[in-house]
């Protein structure tokens, strides 16, 4: 799985999406587009329902609910984290990644555009709230 780069300041779950199936940033926006996800809609930051509607749409399959991130050694093998988790008047949001455990390897595929690496195995300085299991 490779990373792919956020296009707007608000696109990180359209590239979270788009890394988990394997596509564009480009294609997995004009998909998202096509069934009335916009990366400008706030609620795609703060509702998991769209990145799940737009990973169902490009085939991947994932959990129905959330579950507390607890420990790295407890993810599944990949899963959406929900970071930088906050509430801003009274509405909780977060930033998308990924995390992925291949060939005895664990990282963090991060979207954001600013990151020099997009790789991350800086695990101690990502702090997930939770997690949505995802069958790639």
């Amino acid at each position: 799985m490779e990373p792919v780069i956020q296009e707007e300041i608000t696109g990180c779950g359209i590239a979270s999406a788009a890394a988990v199936a394997g596509v564009s940033y480009q294609k997995a926006k004009e998909i998202a587009n096509s069934i009335g996800i916009y990366a400008e809609d706030q609620s795609l930051w703060s509702d998991s329902a769209h990145v799940r509607k737009l990973l169902a749409k490009l085939g991947v399959r994932t959990s129905k609910n959330e579950k507390p991130f607890q420990s790295w050694a407890s993810l599944p093998d990949c899963a959406l984290l929900s970071t930088k988790w906050h509430v801003e008047k009274g509405k909780p949001y977060w930033h998308w990644a990924v995390f992925v455990r291949k060939e005895g390897q664990e990282y963090v595929l991060d979207s954001k555009k600013a990151l020099k690496n997009h790789v991350r195995t800086d695990f101690g300085r990502i702090k997930p709230k939770w997690f949505i299991e995802v069958s790639a």
